[in-house]
């Protein structure tokens, strides 16, 4: 390298162009010479098995390297708080279903070793036993996806994975093997601002949303129901085509206190959204859970900030609403542990626009609990769905006209030692020129159709303020 202030003759500007070519191509070749290898060790006669090809490779924008990348599905999943980031493209195994889930994903982890490094990513619909809108069929029930390519970045660490199943890919080791010559390349978003907005639909509109409202009061005096989860769809259309990873990409830099995921199943659909809850956390036989719900937002100043948080942590209306999905996630997470401690004093959990009520919940599992299981016992929480849970379930049918799909399901990864989802809540549906946001409220005894609209409007805040829009208020 030339001393500063010094031009640097040709040849020590191609030897410095080469040394960055080597240390970029070293890797790749690498991880080629492994897939090889895991090709040719592979006994034909063995079930399928997955085997996991990992290098080291340098640091690079995640979103970016997703970008470069042309197959599908893509899937992007940041970790709330803890700085792990993934993004992943192609398929080496698929397990999907355009029903209600069960079946094959119980076998999710049939091929992973109990030391494989190896993830399924994807989700699951809120509601399966609902009929799937168009919208909505390109995800199906259910969609968990070991991809073929992996950037994984932890703290100062990145590797770069490709996942096979053999002996399946054993035929297609030499096709593997040219797309690695690629897997370095990146495509930076375009230095731009996402499209203007042309057009605004809200279903249900504020009459709409009174009426719902109104039903699910009067419920509560006749029937079991306690709570029920309201949602609304916000339809936004723009000018030009959405671009979804630019949008992911704004929306991740606006919430950093968030869980971050994306999935494009096809080219032109993704569903994407920073959730700040979990749904749980599994590492071995341990896992942790939370309970979210009650909501305010953050002042205007520091005095406002703290009168927020104290409206909010004695607030009768939002502590009773938390209750609920405290001791349902509870009693539903208990049936599957041998021990559990569930924090019975709410505290704060303190976001970049917003403010909600958390007790956090930490156990031990029993030895035969799977992921399936965990799913399926806690899977929708009150904090979505309401309590009793079927009671809120039947008022969420009746009430909505629109298809929730993955919007407030779970969303994340499982492996064979650990897993990891959120709530696909603060989310939206990019398709084409067009977005659909879906948010909701807990509705509980005392609540009030405008102030439940105002705290939606504000949910949603984080995807129109890229845009450019307020919050709507609610008009008569």
């Amino acid at each position: 390298m030339a001393a500063p202030g010094l031009r640097r003759t040709k040849r020590e500007v191609a030897d410095e162009i080469r040394h960055e070519f080597q240390s970029l191509n070293a890797p790749l070749k690498e991880l080629s010479k492994l897939v090889r290898r895991a090709s040719e060790s592979n006994n034909s006669t063995e079930r399928d098995h997955i085997v996991s090809c990992s290098v080291p490779v340098p640091s690079m924008n995640s979103l970016d390297w997703l970008r470069a990348r042309k197959t599908t599905p893509k899937f992007y999943w940041s970790g709330r708080g803890d700085g792990s980031k993934v993004a992943a493209a192609g398929i080496a195994d698929i397990q999907r279903s355009e029903e209600e889930a069960g079946g094959s994903m119980r076998d999710l982890l049939s091929s992973l070793s109990s030391d494989s490094m190896a993830r399924y990513y994807g989700g699951m619909r809120f509601d399966a036993a609902r009929e799937t809108s168009l919208e909505w069929e390109a995800f199906g029930a259910y969609c968990f996806v070991l991809p073929r390519f992996e950037l994984r970045c932890a703290g100062e660490a990145t590797v770069l994975i490709c996942n096979l199943m053999l002996p399946r890919d054993a035929e297609q080791t030499e096709d593997i093997v040219q797309e690695i010559d690629t897997l370095l390349e990146v495509e930076v978003s375009p230095d731009e601002s996402l499209p203007t907005l042309e057009n605004r639909r809200d279903l249900p509109d504020i009459d709409g949303w009174r009426a719902n409202l109104e039903g699910a009061l009067a419920a509560f005096e006749s029937e079991p129901l306690k709570k029920v989860v309201l949602a609304r769809r916000v339809d936004l259309t723009s000018v030009g085509e959405l671009d979804p990873l630019l949008l992911m990409d704004n929306l991740a830099s606006r919430t950093p206190d968030c869980f971050h995921f994306y999935f494009e199943p096809e080219a032109g659909v993704a569903f994407l959204g920073a959730s700040p809850e979990r749904l749980y956390r599994r590492d071995k036989r341990s896992v942790k859970s939370e309970a979210v719900a009650g909501t305010r937002p953050r002042g205007e100043s520091a005095a406002d900030d703290v009168d927020l948080c104290e409206e909010l942590l004695n607030s009768p209306k939002d502590l009773s609403e938390h209750a609920y999905v405290r001791l349902s996630i509870k009693e539903k997470l208990g049936s599957l542990c041998q021990r559990l401690e569930v924090e019975e004093q709410a505290s704060e959990m303190k976001l970049a626009r917003g403010r909600h009520l958390v007790s956090r919940v930490s156990g031990t599992l029993n030895e035969t609990v799977t992921d399936t299981e965990i799913l399926w016992t806690l899977h929708p929480t009150p904090a979505v769905g309401g309590y009793p849970r079927e009671d809120a379930l039947e008022e969420i049918r009746a009430s909505e006209s629109f298809d929730r799909g993955w919007y407030a399901g779970p969303v994340g990864w499982i492996g064979a030692g650990s897993s990891e989802f959120a709530v696909g809540i603060r989310s939206g549906l990019v398709r084409g020129r067009g977005i659909s946001l879906y948010s909701g409220a807990g509705i509980v005894l005392g609540s009030v159709p405008d102030d439940e609209w105002a705290e939606i409007e504000q949910k949603i805040g984080d995807f129109t303020r890229i845009f450019g829009l307020e919050p709507a208020h609610a008009r008569s």
